[in-house]
């Protein structure tokens, strides 16, 4: 199948963009950003300096004062503006991340679909978070009423392997509640970076509300801009490494956070599974976006006898030797490569420890290579079994194209071997029993809980759940943000 155009072969040198204009780094540096199908430099992205964060927290903090009085009618036809503007590009922006993060051309539109839905939620929520409460003649001649204001800046840091869904996880609703942000992206990802800043300018929003900041791999900027008083807080999808350190920040300046680290899934497929839906769902859990979705999983638990183990083990590996391998601009393609070389050599360090605790690899993905793209960072899927609760690979994610196939005798032992990881973000169990699913949903120490579905994700209207340590702070993110863009006001009145 022919490939779709690219929006552009080369972006060139891109800019950081401060109170509404874009702008040279101080620094004079810039890094490399590559293809991962081609494995070509496609922008030079700049790399921020102390000047330029002083430059954006001002530009923030000025924007801020001005931004929560815009009229709240005014305010949420920007953000509906915003989401016309995505609706306008939607196909460049999924066109733009395929190349930029090396997702397939479906996966892209998927995402800028999500994103669109976030806007839309953060816009059509506003009336409900904006009405307050209100108790008349609460006692004699007294009334007394609730509202909610914007509390300030924000710090908004977005991963390499959602760069445009965790914006918007977080963006549109800081803005809808009266906030100002400083976007800083993964490295991963500039070009996408870049894109949605660009439409946040074409939608009309004023100067300094949204300001982005491409910064080199050290993470001491981060204290540096949440330790400044004029910052409130922030908002990260990422690791749990990171998470950890920004808590403690976070803690030590009393800052506001939602903090979404890493998670280490499970798909359940119960003897009574259908397994054709079984299969799909792995596929798309396990080696979907190159099985680096923070809701995909590593972990299979086979619940059934032999003969249902080893129907099903036949059908997964049929079916995922078939996955075509790719450019994602290529329209047939299912698996497109790794976002970044590091990402697909910690894959490869993953298979490697299974091989020596003793797991069998029924597919091996490691070499994996694509005609035409023979430079490109591709993994092919791999599949594991003989996998036993106690190994690395079954603990920890490896966040790539990676099946774990694990054998259990009950639910009550599932459960139990999902509960007992440090992380808690989502779990999945394919069955026709009520008694089974519900039992699952109850007792599953996880955020995100899906039933017959290989990815749980939640609808923008809900936040994303997550415990233990796959997060950190007072809110999750998307709908559940508000709570930490806005301040809670009560005022008591007596005219009598």
């Amino acid at each position: 199948m022919p490939l779709l155009k690219e929006v552009s072969r080369n972006y060139g040198k891109l800019d950081l963009h401060i109170n509404g204009k874009w702008v040279k780094p101080k620094t004079g540096k810039y890094f490399e950003a590559t293809n991962p199908a081609t494995g070509k430099v496609i922008a030079q992205a700049p790399v921020a300096g102390p000047e330029d964060v002083e430059k954006a927290i001002v530009a923030a903090h000025a924007a801020f004062g001005k931004w929560r009085n815009v009229p709240f009618r005014d305010r949420a036809k920007l953000i509906f503006n915003l989401r016309d503007t995505f609706m306008k590009h939607h196909e460049e922006l999924a066109r733009i991340l395929v190349q930029d993060h090396g997702c397939t051309i479906e996966d892209g539109r998927g995402t800028i679909s999500r994103c669109i839905e976030n806007i839309e939620s953060a816009g059509s929520s506003m009336y409900s978070f904006y009405k307050g409460e209100h108790v008349e003649q609460l006692a004699n001649g007294i009334d007394c009423y609730l509202i909610h204001e914007p509390v300030g800046v924000f710090l908004i840091i977005t991963p390499g392997n959602i760069p445009m869904h965790a914006w918007s996880s977080f963006v549109p609703y800081a803005l809808a509640c009266g906030c100002t942000v400083i976007v800083k992206p993964s490295r991963q990802c500039p070009v996408a970076a870049d894109a949605m800043s660009k439409m946040v300018d074409e939608a009309g929003f004023p100067p300094g509300v949204v300001n982005l900041l491409h910064m080199g791999p050290e993470r001491e900027l981060n204290r540096v801009i949440l330790s400044d008083p004029r910052v409130q807080g922030v908002g990260l999808i990422g690791s749990t490494r990171v998470s950890k350190e920004l808590f403690e920040i976070c803690g030590q300046y009393g800052k506001r956070s939602s903090l979404n680290g890493n998670g280490k899934n499970t798909i359940v497929i119960m003897p009574d599974a259908n397994l054709d839906q079984s299969v799909n769902y792995i596929l798309r859990g396990c080696f979907g976006m190159s099985g680096q979705r923070c809701l995909g999983s590593d972990n299979v638990v086979v619940l059934g006898d032999n003969k249902l183990y080893k129907t099903l083990k036949d059908k997964l590996i049929a079916a995922s030797k078939a996955m075509k391998m790719g450019y994602g601009l290529d329209e047939s393609v299912e698996l497109g490569p790794m976002t970044t070389p590091g990402g697909r050599e910690q894959v490869i360090g993953f298979v490697e420890s299974g091989l020596k605790s003793g797991a069998k690899l029924l597919l091996d993905g490691r070499k994996a290579k694509v005609k035409g793209y023979e430079e490109g960072y591709f993994l092919g899927p791999n599949i594991f079994e003989n996998v036993t609760p106690d190994m690395h690979i079954a603990k920890e994610e490896a966040f790539g194209p990676l099946c774990n196939l694990l054998r259990m005798d009950s639910l009550d032992e599932t459960i139990g071997f999902i509960n007992s990881t440090n992380y808690g973000h989502s779990a999945c169990i394919v069955t026709e029993s009520g008694k089974s699913a519900r039992k699952f949903i109850r007792e599953c120490e996880v955020g995100n809980v899906g039933v017959n579905a290989g990815i749980p994700q939640p609808y923008a209207f809900f936040g994303l759940g997550s415990k233990k340590d796959s997060f950190f702070g007072n809110s999750k993110s998307r709908m559940d943000s508000v709570k930490m863009f806005l301040d809670e006001k009560t005022v008591t009145l007596r005219w009598v």
